[in-house]
């Protein structure tokens, strides 16, 4: 791990770690809303305007508001909000869009004294005689955690990531409220139905909130990647490690962005290796790590090894959803659009009223997709003249609200690494030769597998 360069380490705030304090904070933002609604009101009835009540939401006054206590907060909140401003794309209102974009460059640190205090009730009230050398500026801070470095007696180099308090007692509330939040700006139909998806997100980031879990599901990958030169796997400390606290060797790297003006070549190597990794993930591993934010990989230029980090989100992929994508490959390379379309339908990707609301529009759609994808050659994630087509199509879908419809929790959590892949690929210009990969992964055995995808012993 190394430092983000956008990553300021002398901003600090504490954390509202009670349920009551977190609540106030909700408290306040509902308020400061509701002052923002008002005034933006009055002023477009002074000029004349009848504003609807999401108009008066979603000024960029109260997504800038919504953006900072959620920023302070941290935890499930922060993290929902990251999670609504990377994967909703044109869904959101470009107000809220953009201003929620900024939660993932917010970085605020827990003041000195909140730290000490996170340290003593996990290593102890002697806990700095357990390292050498602690650095108290974090070198990355996130949703749940920051990351510092530190060093052993024996000289070797940790990073050491300390959870902020409060986050996982939390994760309830701060899930129920963010819905709610969601419901109140009207972005979410009232006719969708979130309680799965909601209760499957406080699964999720219980699971994130545990670091003896991540912990085991980091010595997991490395040992699936062991003898692969392409990728490098923090070794697990576990002495130093709790529920609260995850301790890894310390792994040099740059922001997998500088990609971008590396040669093509070396762009086109990191994300053959990283669209290599999600295929095994879902069709050998049958565990996948689902959080495909760009902070959680760090390339090596001097090797061009690329560093994997943050393993909370890694979960088992069941046989069903495996199979679903399966399918959906086979179709796709034998380039049946009836069948693909079927097949989307059928497993959930495109919900049963948009489909024979829009049946013309989703075939201009998978038909764009299918002549891009067909192109000879590597597919070149660079030239996008196809998404005007995709969003164009889509558009009378996403405006439609009638129709929308939420795809089975597992496949969005797959869908959601595969589609920010792509995002990253798209993002580095790279070439890459898809077809051949996805041919190749679907016809490779799955390794058997127990519990968390973990090869048994």
């Amino acid at each position: 791990m190394q430092q983000d360069d956008e990553f300021d380490a002398t901003r600090h705030r504490a954390i509202p770690s009670g349920r009551a304090a977190r609540l106030g904070v909700f408290g306040k933002l509902a308020g400061g809303v509701a002052g923002g609604m008002i005034a933006e009101g009055a002023r477009r009835l002074a000029a004349g305007e009848r504003p609807k009540v999401s108009d008066l939401i979603l000024t960029p006054g109260n997504a800038a508001r919504v953006a900072d206590r959620l920023s302070h907060l941290r935890g499930a909140a922060m993290k929902l909000g990251q999670m609504v401003s990377m994967d909703a794309g044109d869904v959101l209102p470009a107000e809220l869009s953009q201003i929620l974009a900024r939660l993932r460059n917010q970085a605020y640190r827990m003041p000195p004294a909140q730290l000490d205090q996170v340290l003593r009730q996990e290593w102890g009230a002697d806990w700095r005689r357990r390292v050498r050398r602690f650095d108290a500026a974090p070198i990355a801070a996130a949703s749940i955690g920051q990351v510092h470095r530190a060093t052993l007696p024996d000289g070797g180099m940790l990073a050491i990531k300390v959870q902020y308090p409060g986050v996982a007692d939390s994760i309830d509330a701060d899930v129920d409220n963010v819905a709610t939040l969601l419901r109140l700006s009207g972005v979410v139909p009232a006719s969708i139905d979130l309680r799965p998806l909601l209760a499957e997100a406080k699964r999720q980031l219980a699971e994130e909130a545990d670091y003896v879990r991540e912990g085991q599901q980091m010595r997991h990958y490395r040992a699936r990647l062991e003898g692969d030169p392409r990728f490098v796997v923090p070794q697990l400390h576990e002495p130093l490690t709790t529920r609260r606290v995850l301790a890894m060797s310390f792994e040099e790297g740059r922001p997998i962005e500088e990609l971008a003006t590396a040669p093509q070549t070396q762009r086109d190597a990191a994300m053959t290796a990283l669209l290599t990794l999600v295929l095994r993930e879902l069709f050998e591993f049958g565990a996948m790590q689902t959080d495909p934010n760009f902070a959680n990989y760090r390339w090596r230029p001097d090797t061009g090894a690329l560093v994997l980090l943050d393993f909370g989100a890694a979960r088992d992929v069941p046989d069903e959803t495996v199979a679903s994508y399966r399918r959906l490959i086979e179709a796709g390379l034998a380039r049946d659009l009836d069948r693909i379309r079927a097949i989307a339908i059928e497993t959930g990707f495109i919900g049963e009223a948009a489909a024979r609301a829009h049946r013309p529009a989703i075939d201009r759609i998978i038909t764009a997709i299918d002549a891009a994808m067909h192109r000879p050659g590597p597919f070149d994630f660079g030239d996008r003249a196809f998404v005007p087509t995709v969003r164009e199509e889509a558009r009378g879908m996403i405006e439609d609200r009638a129709t929308w419809h939420v795809p089975h929790v597992e496949t969005l959590f797959v869908q959601r690494k595969v589609s920010g892949t792509a995002l990253l690929a798209a993002r580095l210009k790279a070439r890459v030769a898809v077809r051949e990969l996805a041919a190749a992964a679907i016809q490779r055995p799955a390794a058997p597998t127990s519990s968390c995808g973990v090869e048994p012993s």
